[in-house]
C-alpha cells in the first residue's frame, strides 16, 4: 500500500478491519490536503488541536510530537486503526487516546480539524458541542472529497461556528475553513425519538444512530419473525443501532440473556438508554466493539443482525459476510443466525457456503428473513 506523505511525516497506514489483497488505502487526497493546509500555518510546538472523525489515524499520527493533539470520532473501527497505525509507526498504541463521540470533549483547541462525516447529524453535534471550547483566534477546517461534500456541511459550520470560505479543490478534495464569532448558545437536536406501536416502545436515537428519524423498513419486516421460546438462551444483537432487534426480542423472551454490539458509540449509548427505559435494570452486555470479534468461541446460542452494507461512504458486502464468519464462530452447534436483507444481495448462498442449514422464515417484496443453524 502507498505511503502517506505530509510535511508532517511519512506513514504507513492500514484500514480496520483488515481484509486480504486490500482494494482501498486507509488516507486519501482530503487528509493530505488538510495537513498541507495546517503545515502552511506553521502551528506552534504547544498549540491544542483537535481532529474529529479521523478514519485511521492519519491525520492525528501525522501530528504527533508537532502539537498537542486530541482526536474524537464515533468509530470503534476508526479507534482499533489508530491503536494499530501508532504501533505500525514506531508509537506506543497509547500515544493518543481517544474520545468517544458519546463524550464531552476537553477544550479550549487552537484548531480543530474535521473529517466531514457521512452522517451530518453528527456533524451538527460536533460542532455544538465545540461552543465554549474554542481558544481567541482559533481556526475550524473541515475537508472531505467533493464528491462526499453536501453544501448543508458549509451551511452547518456558518450556522454553529463563523463565516465559511471554501477552498479550491484539490486532487479532487475541498477544505471548508471556518472562522469562529460570538454566536448565542445553540441547543442540540439530538437525541431524536420515535414510538413503535409493536412492540409499543420509545426509542431514543443519537446524532450517529442508523434511521435516527424513525424505524428503517429492513428492520421493520424482521420484526414480526424474531425467534420466541428462546427460553435461557444467550441472544446477541450484532449492529444494535438503537437495540430494537434485542429490546423486542427480550420482551418476547423474558429469561433470554442478550449482548448488544454495534461498532458506534452513539449507537452503543442509544441502545444502553433505550434498554434501561424498557426493560428497567434487567440485565444485558452493551458494548461498542469490532462486530463479535471478541466473542468466546460457542458462547451463543441465538445471534439476530440486520447487516450493514457500508462503511463510512465504502459500498460493499465485506462487513456483512465478516459479521456472518463471526457469528458462526461465536455460536454453539446447533445454534442460529437470523438475518434480514434486501433480497438482491443473495445472502442465501454466502450464508449457505457458512451454515449447514440455511431457510428462509419469510419474505417482502424487497426483503427476505433467513435463519442459518450451525
Amino acid at each position: 500500500m502507498p505511503l502517506l506523505h505530509t510535511p508532517f511525516a511519512e506513514l504507513d497506514l492500514i484500514r480496520q478491519p483488515e481484509q486480504q489483497n486490500e482494494p482501498l488505502q486507509a488516507f486519501d487526497a482530503a487528509d493530505e490536503y488538510l495537513l498541507n493546509h495546517m503545515a502552511a500555518q506553521n502551528p506552534a510546538s504547544g498549540s491544542r488541536v483537535l481532529v474529529l472523525n479521523d478514519s485511521f489515524g492519519a491525520l492525528a499520527i501525522s501530528l504527533l510530537g508537532k502539537v498537542d493533539v486530541s482526536s474524537s470520532g464515533d468509530s470503534f473501527l476508526g479507534f482499533a486503526g489508530l491503536e494499530k497505525n501508532l504501533l505500525r509507526n514506531g508509537h506506543a498504541f497509547d500515544a493518543i487516546r481517544p474520545t468517544p463521540a458519546s463524550e464531552p470533549l476537553i477544550g479550549p483547541f487552537d484548531c480543530v480539524l474535521i473529517r466531514v462525516p457521512k452522517t451530518l447529524a453528527l456533524l451538527e453535534e460536533q460542532l455544538i458541542r465545540l461552543q465554549g471550547q474554542l481558544a481567541p483566534g482559533a481556526q475550524v477546517v473541515a475537508a472531505a472529497m467533493v464528491k462526499h461534500l453536501p453544501r448543508a456541511a458549509g451551511d452547518l459550520m456558518e450556522r454553529y461556528i463563523g463565516p465559511v470560505h471554501a477552498s479550491l479543490a484539490v486532487k479532487k478534495a475541498r477544505l471548508l475553513i471556518a472562522t469562529p464569532e460570538a454566536k448565542a448558545p445553540a441547543a442540540s437536536p439530538y437525541p431524536t425519538r420515535y414510538r413503535l406501536d409493536e412492540p409499543a416502545i420509545e426509542l431514543l436515537n443519537h446524532a450517529n444512530v442508523f434511521c435516527r428519524e424513525g424505524l428503517d423498513i429492513g428492520t421493520r419486516a424482521f420484526l414480526p419473525h424474531l425467534p420466541k421460546n428462546l427460553g435461557h438462551a444467550r441472544v446477541a444483537d450484532l449492529g444494535c443501532g438503537n437495540g430494537v432487534l434485542a429490546i423486542a426480542s427480550a420482551l418476547e423472551n423474558p429469561d433470554a440473556h442478550y449482548t448488544l454490539v454495534d461498532e458506534s458509540f452513539m449507537a452503543v449509548q442509544s441502545a444502553a438508554e433505550n434498554w434501561c427505559a424498557t426493560l428497567g435494570n434487567r440485565e444485558a452486555v452493551v458494548r461498542a466493539g469490532d462486530g463479535l470479534a471478541g466473542q468466546e468461541p460457542q458462547s451463543l446460542d441465538v445471534v439476530l443482525c440486520n447487516p450493514p452494507f457500508h462503511q463510512q461512504q465504502v459500498v460493499g458486502d465485506f462487513l456483512a459476510w465478516r459479521m456472518f464468519q463471526q457469528a458462526r464462530e461465536a455460536l454453539v452447534v446447533g445454534g442460529a443466525l437470523y438475518i434480514v436483507g434486501n433480497r438482491h444481495l443473495g445472502y442465501h448462498s454466502k450464508l449457505a457456503r457458512l451454515f449447514r442449514g440455511v431457510e428462509q422464515v419469510a419474505a417482502t417484496p424487497k426483503f427476505v428473513i433467513l435463519k442459518a443453524r450451525k
